[in-house]
């Protein structure tokens, strides 16, 4: 597109140099001018750490074909007065077109595992033909646009991650990307610092269920029949409902479900008719098999044979980073990094994972803050530390003030103070501590919001670099 027709898309006004107009947009849109593509278009939004705009002419040096705007700047540009719902129109125009020539919009929600799932999903739809899913966790009214904007007239398939603050932020996203198929995974305590309570925010993420066409214009809901919250939104939808999980009321369900000597699941995938596979995960833990289930069923809506989703199930590696990833180190030190993000279920479900590819070696688990939660706060940590003891976890390391109440907990479950349990004040705190405790053979957990960065933790157990030359942390 000419940033001209950009301009007459999302009713701004082009400007910068005389002949902006004419300038030609031939690569997808991003809001960071450090990953401009050649011919790109640079979305300068004001953030709480900084302006967009101010990066305007380094995205143009970089090679972004123009800029969308919210004020003038001295590069090819367009004019709008909110380019975050500008970018969000752009995508909506041309997902439109696409759909009009055959694309399929898969929208995928969850308290915890979208990310997962999303990647599952991709591998499990690219065999059917060109996909798009997004990178890492773009799931926000910035990123999902942006993710929206990669797919051409070639594409298949747009898998679109939709994540919320509150009530009414996955209606948006609908609005932006309109999907025909809806995935809702789970509803926990993820973010119930925003939403204040798990009845919030199981409203907002049936606002993806809400959105779908109607049955008979090929809307599919596909619900986590196990989770009561989820199971309910059947009713919050005129599309078809697909019910999975590993009950008998389930459409797709897992049976005879069991973990390797690594962690990594098994188990019979039987469908409504009857007809089962066995099905192998390379992924490490069960709370994997939830996942596997929601995007074997849309692969089977859009055409998988059920042999073909378990050939590709076997072979899904992950793809986005600091999600489970194990790693063994020439000492035999296993570091399990799952800190991107973190809730109370998904560090259960991480406690549980790594407990089971342990076996019998000593664990440990490197917890951080997990924010977002509210009044609930110190109570949820508390209860993870308890289940982090109780788990089989030798040694708790709870990082940051923030984190001490997991100590409180690990310690209320018999841990002892400095032994079983204990509070450093940062991730070099942390470092410091492992590099002189642990002994070959062990295995580490770290696990924690992304705003803590315990990321740089792992990085620091797997290099040789001093953990203060890990790159600055990024929270979104």
């Amino acid at each position: 597109m000419t940033l001209a027709e950009v301009a007459a898309v999302v009713s701004g006004t082009v400007g910068g140099t005389p002949d902006a107009g004419s300038v030609v947009v031939t690569a997808p849109a991003t809001a960071d001018s450090r990953a401009v593509a050649p011919g790109g278009l640079f979305v300068a939004v004001v953030g709480e750490r900084a302006d967009g705009h101010d990066f305007a002419e380094a995205a143009m040096t970089a090679g972004a074909a123009g800029c969308l705007v919210a004020r003038p700047v001295p590069v090819p540009h367009v004019l709008v007065t909110d380019p975050v719902l500008a970018i969000g129109q752009l995508a909506r125009s041309v997902v439109d077109e696409l759909v009009a020539g055959g694309l399929t919009v898969v929208g995928v929600t969850g308290s915890s595992g979208k990310t997962s799932t999303k990647d599952l999903l991709a591998a499990l739809l690219e065999p059917l033909g060109p996909t798009v899913a997004p990178q890492g966790s773009y799931n926000t009214e910035i990123g999902v646009p942006v993710t929206a904007l990669t797919a051409d007239r070639h594409t298949r398939t747009l898998v679109v991650e939709m994540g919320a603050r509150g009530v009414g932020h996955i209606a948006y996203l609908c609005g932006v990307t309109p999907p025909r198929i809806g995935v809702v995974l789970n509803v926990g305590a993820a973010h119930a610092g925003e939403f204040g309570s798990t009845e919030v925010t199981a409203r907002a993420k049936s606002e993806l269920v809400a959105a779908l066409p109607e049955a008979a214009a090929g809307g599919v809901a596909v619900l986590n029949a196990d989770d009561p919250l989820v199971a309910a939104m059947a009713g919050a939808t005129t599309a078809r409902v697909v019910r999975v999980g590993l009950g008998p009321d389930a459409d797709l369900r897992a049976e005879d479900v069991r973990l390797d000597s690594g962690g990594r699941p098994g188990f019979t995938l039987r469908t409504a008719s009857g007809d089962a596979v066995e099905v192998t995960l390379p992924l490490v833990g069960a709370h994997h098999v939830g996942n596997a289930l929601a995007a074997a069923a849309v692969a089977l809506e859009l055409g998988a044979t059920l042999p073909g989703v378990a050939t590709a199930l076997a072979t899904a590696e992950p793809r986005s980073r600091w999600r489970m990833e194990v790693t063994d180190r020439p000492d035999g030190v296993t570091v399990v990094n799952d800190a991107y993000n973190a809730n109370p279920d998904s560090v259960a479900a991480a406690l549980a994972a790594t407990r089971s590819l342990a076996g019998d070696r000593r664990t440990w688990a490197v917890l951080g803050e997990m924010l977002e939660l509210g009044a609930a706060s110190p109570a949820e940590h508390r209860r993870v530390g308890t289940l982090a003891r109780r788990s089989g976890v030798a040694q708790v390391v709870a990082v940051g003030e923030g984190a001490r109440a997991v100590h409180d907990g690990a310690v209320a479950a018999g841990a002892l103070d400095g032994e079983g349990s204990c509070v450093v004040a940062d991730v070099a705190a942390a470092v410091t501590l492992l590099r002189d405790r642990l002994r070959p053979g062990d295995v580490v957990l770290v696990k924690a919001s992304r705003g803590s960065g315990l990321e740089r933790v792992a990085d620091a157990l797997l290099s040789d670099r001093p953990h203060g030359d890990t790159e600055e942390v990024n929270a979104s």
